[in-house]
């Protein structure tokens, strides 16, 4: 009779905890035959990565229950019911005001049970759970507009590496996994999510006074040009960006793979996907392994920002679903803004 087959269920063990695999043949990246399973084998064998990149961060799951090609959702609150005992959560706090518990990857049995529950793309939050107000993680998203390519934002995460060297900080770059470029700074924890804005603000605008016909900062795309935006607003509260190691929801399977500075004039953000970078990593290790050594002290990023302040420029835009902020300027395209000098 149809229906009566039972589905296929394998228990697997995962950091001392057994999680439950349902549907495994289940297609999930269609165009390559991906499926749950070599979705849920994936994670497990980029673990050292992705628990470096996930441990005891907020993290909201992107979600395909029937494939990339179907309906997706963000997961921003972990079940109250059905969930293993053993899964933890943090509290979060929207710009809203509103507060969540979300999913808190201690070990890898939790990115293996979110992965059962259908999640491809991991985005944590850039804090840890000792301190969900305080970010630990500066990042810088390096975003080619209509016009370039990752060559070109490959050519301004040089640029930016020449520039944090100045300041005397290590940056660790890594894929997004489409066309865009991503860099990681360490931080101390000890300012705020507008501070931390603030101070990538600085860093962003510095980088476009040097490279004026390859960087910008505009928020409106009418401005950009065909430049790589510095999206800064990655570094307000609740904007997330895929993890290293994450999966992206695509249709060839690519992964926001870690890179040596050195391999990115080289490299093609395409051949790093599901099937190739546990490989890789096996072979050639992580180039984020020491990410977490040591937290940097941004006061030199402030101290820009106090200048460029004095000189005129203040804040800049936040998302169009972020509460208006202190000192923001309008939220108004430049084209259709009636009161800007014309």
């Amino acid at each position: 009779m149809a229906g009566s087959a039972k589905a296929t269920v394998t228990e697997i063990e995962v950091a001392g905890h057994t999680v439950r695999l349902t549907s495994p043949d289940r297609v999930i990246f269609p165009a390559r035959g991906f499926t749950k399973a070599d979705v849920f084998h994936y994670y497990l064998a980029v673990g050292d990565g992705i628990m470096r990149a996930l441990r005891d961060r907020p993290t909201t799951l992107q979600r395909f229950p029937d494939g990339v090609e179907g309906e997706a959702f963000f997961s921003k609150r972990v079940p109250t019911r059905g969930v293993p005992p053993w899964i933890q959560t943090v509290g979060i706090t929207f710009p809203s005001g509103r507060g969540a518990d979300e999913l808190r990857p201690s070990d890898l049995a939790h990115v293996a049970w979110a992965a059962q529950m259908g999640t491809v793309v991991f985005h944590p939050w850039p804090v840890r759970a000792a301190d969900p107000d305080r970010p630990d993680e500066l990042r810088i998203d390096l975003d080619p507009q209509p016009g370039t390519d990752f060559a070109d934002a490959a050519t301004a995460a040089g640029e930016l590496r020449a520039l944090l060297g100045e300041l005397g900080v290590r940056g660790w770059p890594k894929t997004s996994g489409g066309r865009g470029l991503h860099v990681y700074l360490r931080i101390e924890p000890r300012w705020t999510f507008v501070e931390v804005r603030r101070a990538t603000i600085a860093l962003a605008r510095e980088l476009e006074r040097r490279n004026p016909e390859l960087v910008t900062t505009a928020w409106w795309k009418e401005e950009r040009g065909a430049r790589v935006f510095v999206d800064y607003n990655q570094m307000a509260r609740d904007r997330t960006i895929a993890c290293a190691y994450s999966l992206r929801a695509n249709a060839r399977a690519t992964v926001s793979t870690p890179v040596d500075w050195d391999e990115l004039p080289r490299i093609d953000p395409d051949d790093f996907d599901l099937r190739s970078v546990p490989t890789r990593l096996a072979e050639r290790g992580d180039p984020h392994a020491g990410i977490d050594d040591a937290g940097w002290d941004i006061t030199p990023l402030l101290e820009w920002a106090d200048r460029d302040a004095a000189a005129g420029l203040g804040d800049l835009p936040y998302p169009p679903d972020h509460p208006k902020m202190p000192g923001e300027p309008k939220r108004v395209q430049p084209s259709k803004d009636r009161d800007r000098p014309r």
